[in-house]
């Protein structure tokens, strides 16, 4: 191979786009944000599922008839603070089963020392989220004690402080890591397509020397920009799919709490965010380099 054929292939070699690198590039950083965005998704139904949870003990009076039972029942059915589209949001559990079950935990039959038994009917109400601050169940607790046939309402009131603060403290950790993250990969990815575009600065100029319009100039390599955005926030998903895949086969538990309408539009946001960075990005580049001059250019 003679000596000029070999500088024509380095030439072209060096200014070949580097599409391998590009894709690679933008794919890892999709998935790194995808990653995140899981992760806020699960934390996310994590806090809802522990939220739903929250019951607060309504004890009846020991003497309370049946009639009254039930309808002290209905009327608390229709409280407003109680968890809408929520099975279970109200649970009766007389004073027999509570004795049962504190036996069954702890061992102990407090009937054999005591000869009666000492518990009350409960009603377990469920609260809705939006009436779980301090509060607002101190403001519930107070017009439960007042309906007629209740003995006493009662929360753990320490527990329940302690989660709300926790989910807080989690939930703006992970949305402060997920916006610098993404900040980021917008970043990485506009200094990727920005060095690729680099290559290809002299096509630039050369096809404005002969006289074409901006939009021309622009147009492949937005086009080409778009392609790589959507195949890599392909890509990112695919690795998405199959890490959230994987860690549910490893822990029985994740399928609780896994929303799937969500990680749907997750990934959907991946291939519309790569798309949307990419051509942004090639969008500057290129301008960037139309507006250089032939020395700056070198």
């Amino acid at each position: 191979m003679s000596r000029e054929s070999k500088f024509n292939k380095r030439k072209k070699k060096l200014g070949s786009y580097p599409y391998l690198s590009v894709l690679v590039s933008i794919t890892l950083a999709l998935f790194a944000i995808g990653v995140f965005g899981a992760l806020v998704i699960y934390s996310k139904e994590l806090e809802h599922a522990i939220k739903e949870n929250i019951k607060l003990q309504v004890y009846l009076k020991s003497h309370i008839t049946t009639e009254d039972r039930l309808k002290l029942e209905k009327k608390l059915t229709t409280q407003y603070f109680v968890a809408k589209n929520s099975t279970g949001a109200l649970q009766y559990i007389s004073k027999e089963e509570a004795a049962r079950q504190f036996i069954k935990e702890t061992g102990e039959n407090f009937n054999k020392f005591l000869g009666e038994n000492p518990l009350h009917d409960a009603y377990l109400i469920k609260i809705g989220e939006a009436y779980q601050s301090k509060q607002s169940l101190a403001k519930i607790k107070g017009e439960l004690e007042k309906f007629s046939g209740v003995f006493q309402a009662d929360y753990k009131e320490n527990v329940i402080e302690s989660i709300n603060h926790n989910i807080t403290q989690i939930g703006l950790t992970l949305m402060g890591l997920v916006a610098v993250l993404l900040l980021i990969v917008v970043l990485l990815i506009n200094n990727t397509l920005r060095l690729a575009l680099f290559s290809q600065r002299f096509l630039i100029r050369s096809m404005q020397l002969v006289g074409a319009k901006r939009w021309f100039i622009q147009g492949p390599f937005l086009m080409r920009a778009s392609l790589h955005g959507l195949l890599s926030g392909i890509f990112a998903s695919a690795l998405l799919a199959g890490l959230i895949s994987l860690a549910t086969k490893k822990i029985d538990d994740l399928k609780l709490i896994q929303n799937n309408d969500r990680l749907l539009l997750l990934m959907a946001s991946l291939l519309l965010l790569g798309v949307i960075v990419a051509v942004v990005s090639s969008y500057r580049a290129v301008n960037k380099y139309l507006k250089l001059s032939l020395d700056e250019l070198y």
